[in-house]
C-alpha cells in the first residue's frame, strides 16, 4: 500500500493524519466509543472510535486526501461491526495518550490513532478459540491443528523471532571467520551416520535416501574451501514420538580445516554459541520477556570432561552406575548438567572422548587410545546442543573403516576421491536449530519450535489417532 505508516514509526507522527494497514487484534466498546488494538508486522497500536465529527480536519498536520475524507459517523458503524483478525486500513490522528495510560514497556505503548475512517480488506469468520495474550492457553495438538491462525499469535511469533536470530547469528558468525557458504542436496546415494533411521525414496529406477546430515557434502567443500558451513534440511526416521525427536529439522553445521586438534573444534563451537546468545539477548529482549525465558550461562571458559569423567561424577553425586556404557542417556544428561551447574555455575558442558564404534566411520579415533575417538558433545541444561570433533582426513585410514563399518565404497565414492588427493587435518560440528530454540526458550515441546512440525504422526496434519 502507499503512504501506509507501520506501527512501529507512529509515535513520530504525533498530531498528524495517518493511516495504517493490519489485523484487528482485540476489540471492545465503552459507552458511544470503540476501541480496538491494532498490529502490523512491526508491532501494535491502540485504535479509538468516537461517536461524532471532529471539526477542520484540514487544520491539521498531513490532512486526509480528498479521496478518503474523515467520517466518523460513518467510521463508527463500521467499528460496531469488525471482530478480531479482520483486516483494514485504518486512517486516523496520532494522538499522544493521557499519562496514565502510557505503557513504555511496548512499541507505540505512548499513542493511540483517533480513527476517522476504516476500510475493510477481508473479512474473518469466527475465531475457534480466544487468541488474545491473556486468553491463550492451548493443548498443544489444538495448536498444531490450527497452524496458520496460530502463527498469528504474539507468543508464538516470539518463538520464531528467536529461532530467527539463532539462525542468522549462526551465519553472521561463521561469515565473519571465514567460512563460506554452500547448500547440501537433499537426496543422497548413501548415509551419512549409519547408524541413525533413514527415509528410502524411490528414484526412478534406483533407491536412494533423504539426507540425515550434510556431513560427507560439507567435507568435500571444506577439502576445497578449507572452512565451510550450511543451513540445512535434514531427515531421521527415527521411530520416536519424545518431546524432543523430529522427522525433518533445521541443521546448522560447520567444517574446518587445518586444525591442530579437536580442541580447536571445540572451541569454535563455544565461540558460535556464546555469539547466539549474545544476539539473541540483543535483539530479542522484548520476545524473552513475553515468554518468560532467560538465557542460559556461558561462564568464561565452558567445562570440559571426559565420557568417563562425566560418569564418575553421576556416580559419586548420584549413586548410578553407568560407568562403561557407550554414551549417555538423557537422565545423564540432565544430571551430569545438574553436577555442572552447582560446581561452576556454567548451565554448559562439553563432554569428549566417545568409544570409536559408536560414532559414524569419519570421526578420528584418540591415537594413544584408538578405542575412544576424538568427538565432543556440548550438552545445556540436561539436552545435548550441538555434536562435532576432528575428522579422519587420510584416505588409507578411511578405506580402513569403511571396510570396518561395512560401508559400500561405490555409494561414497565422491567423498573419498576428495581425501585421495590430499585434505588438511580437520574437523566440524552441527546442531539443530528447533533444540536450541526449544532449550533457550524453556519450551516443554520440540514441536513448539518448529514452524510445521514434522513426526511420526503429524505432516501438517494428524496422520493417526495417537500423538501430536
Amino acid at each position: 500500500m502507499t503512504n501506509r505508516t507501520y506501527t512501529k514509526d507512529i509515535s513520530s507522527h504525533i498530531g498528524e493524519t495517518i493511516t495504517l494497514a493490519g489485523w484487528v487484534d482485540v476489540r471492545r466498546d465503552q459507552g458511544k466509543m470503540v476501541f480496538f488494538d491494532f498490529r502490523d508486522m512491526s508491532g501494535k497500536v491502540q485504535c479509538i472510535v468516537l461517536p461524532k465529527s471532529v471539526s477542520k480536519e484540514t487544520d491539521r498536520p498531513n490532512p486526509p486526501t480528498e479521496s478518503f475524507r474523515p467520517n466518523h459517523t460513518e467510521a463508527i458503524e463500521v467499528a460496531k461491526e469488525i471482530r478480531p483478525e479482520w483486516v483494514l486500513a485504518v486512517t486516523g490522528i496520532v494522538n499522544k495518550r493521557p499519562e496514565k495510560n502510557i505503557n513504555l514497556n511496548v512499541v507505540g505503548g505512548d499513542v493511540e490513532l483517533e480513527v476517522i475512517g476504516i476500510k475493510v480488506l477481508a473479512r474473518a469468520a469466527p475465531l475457534p478459540f480466544d487468541m488474545s495474550l491473556d486468553g491463550y492457553n492451548l493443548e498443544l495438538s489444538t495448536e498444531l491443528d490450527n497452524r496458520a491462525l496460530v502463527l498469528r499469535q504474539p507468543k508464538v511469533q516470539a518463538v520464531f523471532k528467536v529461532q530467527e536470530t539463532i539462525i542468522d547469528s549462526f551465519r553472521e558468525f561463521m561469515k565473519k571467520n571465514n567460512f563460506f557458504e554452500f547448500q547440501a542436496p537433499a537426496i543422497t546415494p548413501a548415509t551419512a551416520e549409519g547408524g541413525a533411521e533413514v527415509f528410502k525414496i524411490d528414484y526412478f529406477d534406483k533407491k536412494a535416501y533423504l539426507t540425515q546430515s550434510p556431513q560427507l557434502y560439507k567435507q568435500i567443500v571444506m577439502s576445497a574451501f578449507e572452512r565451510c558451513f550450511s543451513v540445512n534440511k535434514v531427515f531421521r526416521a527415527e521411530p520416536s514420538s519424545t518431546t524432543r525427536h523430529l522427522t525433518e529439522i533445521v541443521s546448522l553445521d560447520a567444517e574446518m580445516g587445518f586444525i591442530d586438534s579437536w580442541v580447536d573444534i571445540r572451541d569454535m563451537a563455544e565461540e558460535t554459541v556464546r555469539f547466539i546468545l549474545q544476539e539473541v539477548e540483543r535483539k530479542n529482549l522484548h520476545h524473552l520477556t513475553l515468554l518468560g525465558a532467560t538465557l542460559p550461562t556461558m561462564i568464561e571458559k565452558t567445562p570440559t570432561i571426559s565420557l568417563t569423567e562425566a560418569q564418575q561424577k553421576i556416580f559419586e553425586a548420584y549413586g548410578r552406575d553407568v560407568r562403561g556404557e557407550k554414551d549417555l542417556n538423557a537422565q545423564d544428561e540432565r544430571e551430569l548438567c545438574e553436577i555442572i551447574k552447582k560446581e561452576t555455575n556454567s548451565d554448559f558442558v562439553f563432554v569428549y572422548g566417545y568409544p570409536t564404534r559408536q560414532k559414524p566411520f569419519y570421526v578420528y579415533p584418540n591415537p594413544e587410545n584408538p578405542e575412544f575417538n576424538e568427538g565432543v558433545d556440548l550438552l545445556c541444561r540436561g539436552v545435548e546442543w550441538l555434536s562435532g570433533g576432528r575428522r579422519i582426513n587420510e584416505y588409507d585410514q578411511l578405506m580402513k573403516h569403511v571396510e570396518e563399518w561395512k560401508m559400500d565404497p561405490e555409494k561414497v565414492k565422491m567423498f573419498l576421491e576428495a581425501f585421495k588427493y590430499g585434505v588438511p587435518p580437520e574437523g566440524g560440528f552441527a546442531f539443530g536449530a528447533e533444540r536450541i530454540t526449544m532449550q533457550l526458550l524453556g519450551l516443554k515441546n520440540i514441536r513448539e519450535a518448529s514452524m510445521f512440525p514434522r513426526d511420526m504422526n503429524r505432516i501438517d496434519e494428524k496422520l493417526s489417532s495417537d500423538g501430536y
